[in-house]
This record gives C-alpha cells, sequence and structure tokens, in this order.
C-alpha cells in the first residue's frame, strides 16, 4: 500500500506495468525451475469454523482429506475472516482488499446493481483477473458472492448465489434445481414428519431442532408470539431426501473435477466453492446420522449470559432459545459435522483428479472458508460476529517443494493476504492490496506478524476488531455508535465470556491494553484509507 499516491491511480499504473512487463517477459515471469507456471485449486467451504477439522483438534468429526492437505503443507492455526458475512468475506478474498476499497460491506453490494460507475470496486483487479491476462485457464464452480463485474475472466458459466438468473447466466440455487431436473430427483409432496426443503424443493424428514418440526407439511409455523413466520434457510434442520451422488456438494465437485481433467496440460486456476456447510442444515443419507448425538459436545459458553456482552443484543434470529438447549442444538452439530464429511469425502476425490492428470506436484492447492459458525456457542447460530466461532477460520495450503510438509503457523493472518500469497507463489506480477503475501510466514517458521483486523457495518454492534494472538478488541464503526467494545483475553478467556470492558466495574485496569489494540486499528486504517479514521480516534476505550 502506497502512503501519499492515491491508490485508484497506483492501481492502474501498477497493473499496466504489470501487463505490459508480463508481455514483453511472460515466460521467465511465470514460469517454474521445470519450465511450466505453477496453478491453483482453491477449495472454498461456506461457514465452516476454524475447528471443524480433525487435524484442528475436532475428535468427532473426522475430516481425512483436508487433514492430508495439512500433514502434506501448512496450516495457519489462527487464520480469521476480514468479515464474518459472505459476501464481503468472499469480495475481500478475492480483491485483497478491505471495505474501503471494495466498497461491499454487506451482501447487499455483492452484486454490480449495488455499485454506481466511480465505485471503487471497478479499479480493483482479483487474482484471477491477473492470472488470466497471464495466459491461465481460469474457472469458478459453486457459490459466487461477489459483484459480477470481477467474474467476467471464467470460461464456464458462475452461478451466483441470491439471484435466479445474472448475465452470467442461472443463479446457483436455479443451477441446482436444473441438475437435480436432470437428473431426474423427482420432486413429492411432503409426508407426515417432513417438510418442504427452501433450497432443493425436496421434501426432508425434520429433526427436533427444526422450526417446523412435529407441524403437518406447511410453509410457514408460528412464531412464540402466535404469528405465522416463513423460514428462511437457517432454520431448516434435518435428512433431505435426495441420494447422496446428486446433493449440491457432489454437483459442485463433480464441475470441479470435469474441469480438472479439461486444464490438463494447460497453467489453470480453478475454484470449487462449495455452499456447504451453510444453511440448510439438512443433510442427505448416509451423512445425516453420521455422527451420533451423544457424541456431540456443545460449547460451554452455550448458556452465557451475555450480560456484558457486545451482542447481548444481537438479531433475536440468531438467538432462539433452541440453540442454547443442550439437547436440542446436537441435532445442529450432527448435521453441520455430516455436511462437513460431504465435503471432506469430495475434496479426497479432488485431490485424486489433481493426481491422475499429473499435476499434483505443480499446484498450489488452498483451502479455506469465508467465515464460521456459531453452532450454539455463546446461544447463537450463524455468523456476523467477531466471536471466535464466527471469525476464525481453517486456512490449509499446499505446494510441493515449496512448501514444507507439516509446517504449522501460529501467527495471525487474514482471508486478505491470499491474494498476495497467490500472485507470489505463482510468481505474478504484484499489485497493490490491503494484505500481504503469507510466503515469509512459511518459509521461516519464527517470522511473526502484529495483528490482523476484522469489519462489518452495522450500527447496533462492534465494526472493527484487532487481534494480536492473545488480545482481541471488539470496537464501534464510528466515535458516536451505541454499541458495547469488547476487550478478551483469549489465553485466559478462549471461550470469551469475560468482556474486560465494557459494563465491567474494573475495565479502567484494561484501558491501556485496549488502547493499545486501538492503536493498531487506527494506524491499519490509515493504510487502508478508511473513512471512519477520524472518527474511531475519537471514540474512547473504556
Amino acid at each position: 500500500m502506497t502512503d501519499k499516491l492515491n491508490r485508484r491511480n497506483f492501481i492502474r499504473h501498477s497493473v499496466g506495468a504489470g501487463l505490459g512487463a508480463s508481455l514483453l517477459s511472460s515466460t521467465a515471469a511465470l514460469s517454474n525451475p521445470a519450465g511450466g507456471k505453477t496453478n491453483l485449486l482453491l477449495i472454498i467451504t461456506d461457514q465452516q469454523r476454524f475447528d471443524a477439522m480433525s487435524c484442528a483438534g475436532s475428535s468427532p468429526l473426522q475430516t481425512p482429506n483436508m487433514d492430508r492437505i495439512a500433514k502434506e503443507g501448512v496450516r495457519f492455526t489462527k487464520a480469521y475472516t476480514h468479515c464474518a458475512v459472505c459476501g464481503p468475506a468472499r469480495t475481500s478474498l478475492l480483491t485483497g482488499c478491505a471495505f474501503s476499497h471494495t466498497a461491499t460491506p454487506s451482501n447487499r453490494e455483492a452484486y454490480d446493481v449495488a455499485h454506481g460507475p466511480n465505485s471503487p470496486i471497478r479499479d480493483l483487479r482479483t487474482y484471477d483477473e491477473i492470472l488470466s491476462d497471464h495466459g491461465y485457464h481460469a474457472e469458478f464452480f459453486g457459490k459466487w458472492h461477489t459483484p459480477e463485474m470481477r467474474a467476467k475472466c471464467y470460461k464456464n458459466p458462475v452461478t451466483v448465489a441470491g439471484q435466479g438468473r445474472t448475465v452470467l447466466g442461472p443463479g446457483m440455487r436455479t443451477h441446482f434445481l436444473d441438475f437435480l431436473e436432470r437428473n431426474q430427483v423427482p420432486r413429492r409432496k411432503a409426508e407426515p414428519g417432513e417438510q418442504i426443503d427452501t433450497y432443493s424443493a425436496r421434501p426432508y424428514k425434520t429433526d427436533p431442532i427444526d422450526k417446523r418440526h412435529g407441524m403437518v407439511p406447511s410453509e410457514y409455523y408460528f412464531n412464540s408470539k402466535g404469528e405465522r413466520v416463513k423460514p428462511i434457510q437457517p432454520d431448516l434442520h434435518g435428512c433431505l431426501d435426495v441420494p447422496a451422488e446428486f446433493s449440491i456438494t457432489a454437483q459442485q465437485a463433480k464441475e470441479t473435477i470435469d474441469a480438472l481433467e479439461r486444464a490438463k496440460g494447460k497453467p489453470f486456476s480453478i475454484t470449487c466453492s462449495f455452499h456447504l456447510p451453510h444453511a440448510p442444515m439438512t443433510p442427505t443419507k448416509p451423512y445425516h446420522g453420521m455422527h451420533p448425538l451423544e457424541e456431540m459436545r456443545p460449547s460451554k459458553s452455550l448458556n452465557d449470559s451475555k450480560e456484558n456482552s457486545p451482542y447481548k443484543d444481537s438479531a433475536k434470529h440468531h438467538q432462539a432459545p433452541e440453540y442454547s438447549d443442550p439437547k436440542l442444538i446436537r441435532y445442529m452439530m450432527s448435521n453441520y459435522f455430516g455436511l462437513i464429511r460431504e465435503i471432506d469425502d469430495w475434496i479426497g476425490k479432488i485431490l485424486q483428479t489433481l493426481e491422475a492428470i499429473g499435476e499434483a506436484d505443480n499446484t498450489l492447492v488452498i483451502f479455506t472458508s469465508d467465515h464460521g459458525e456459531m453452532l450454539g456457542s455463546h446461544g447463537f447460530r450463524e455468523k456476523n460476529m467477531f466471536y471466535e466461532e464466527s471469525a476464525h477460520i481453517p486456512l490449509l495450503m499446499r505446494l510441493p517443494g515449496k512448501i514444507p510438509a507439516g509446517r504449522v503457523v501460529d501467527t495471525p493472518v487474514s482471508l486478505l493476504d491470499l491474494h498476495a500469497t497467490i500472485l507470489d507463489y505463482l510468481e505474478a506480477p504484484p499489485v497493490s492490496t490491503d494484505g500481504e503475501s503469507l510466503r515469509s510466514l512459511v518459509d521461516v517458521p519464527k517470522a511473526t506478524r502484529d495483528y490482523v483486523i476484522g469489519e462489518w457495518e452495522q450500527s447496533t454492534v462492534p465494526g472493527y476488531m484487532v487481534y494480536d494472538g492473545r488480545w482481541k478488541l471488539m470496537f464501534g464503526r464510528t466515535a458516536d455508535m451505541p454499541s458495547l467494545d469488547g476487550l478478551y483475553d483469549l489465553e485466559s478467556d478462549p471461550l470469551e465470556i469475560n468482556n474486560l470492558i465494557g459494563r465491567n466495574p474494573k475495565r479502567f485496569e484494561y484501558k491501556t491494553q485496549a488502547e493499545r489494540l486501538k492503536s493498531m486499528l487506527v494506524d491499519w486504517m490509515a493504510k487502508v484509507e478508511d473513512p471512519n479514521l477520524k472518527s474511531i480516534k475519537l471514540r474512547p476505550v473504556a
């Protein structure tokens, strides 16, 4: 990032210069010692928390293929999303940039229609756009949740989340429904004990945590006030009546496998963007019930009173009573683990295909997620928070010969860093972003960084997170926003139950620590040209 040069002009200049240099010597700039370009295979899930892998300590859940990537490469134990919401997180991943440069602080802005002619995202370049300009064959399968203007480099029709159809082709759900129809997976009416899945339009057998459990088949349920409410995806829990080979995970994995086979012999960047384990939590057989309820261990923060939590008054649907019920939450956990195990099985098949086409040793494999899932922690479901379960994500990388096998990096890193990391390992000309390449942390085990930053655009909850590897500050987005701030010592309080500031009578004892983290935030905001900088400087910490 530059200090004085206007960033928009810098991006135009650096991208143009990079293209010019590469046209003169593209082979020298992008080739590996063997004379062939290094490929990229990026696998990203939706809503997978950091500990939902057996290599990260989740004993009820076994993920041998994720573990294999970690064993043969590097695992980052403290990787964080830049925003614990789908669209902003994915846009930051693809561009390497923060809100001030993506203009995508929420899912509302994850579509072209939200961006006028002067939107700064129009001047950004994703790593795939840069690689495509340098001779890479790029395809992207599964969930796309970034403005469509950034998807024109792909050779396949990209499926946009939340849209029936776009200029790129059918949306993700439409594409999945077409897949089910082509494979003659029948639609039928729900029978007693079943409801219709709002995503696949097929029946599923409800679990007790489901909002419509015990009801006759209906498009609605009744809330605690007796009001009729239409369920949303996170309200759905149960066993989907669709053959496993035709699940949305199977569809997205099969398309990725086909793309790898087509790409043989040419440099490629292929993304498999799994929709799951995002809700609805309705795995198919055999994944539904694969993880016995008695083996599920709800978080010890399940019944956190949240009296001094920045999220005490968070959206009510995130903290419905069933998500703090130790018996009911086990159903959600079992289904969540089942969805991840299905993904892991397909990752194994994708890796086998990479080997079959002879590119396993010449491909940078990255596995990550856009954000986590609360899964009952603090009595919450979903994401949107800076709690560990929501903001802390898995991150694995493998590249034989360049990434040492079995490496573990404990330094805080961000999704923002992947753009620069990819261009670094693939030897592409760098461009200005808000992240840094992770290569130095991989190459030098004792190398460290000071902190990572998270963002969110809401006014009633913290808008910034600063984490230095031990201490975490959750801070309001402007000087006068009414949200409660939080300071947590994850070394002594890994469950983040004891907010040391906020309404804590002893909060002034921690003012120095909070001020230290705030100064990191202020420095970062200056670097990324955050428009809230002046206001944040005025916000007190205790």
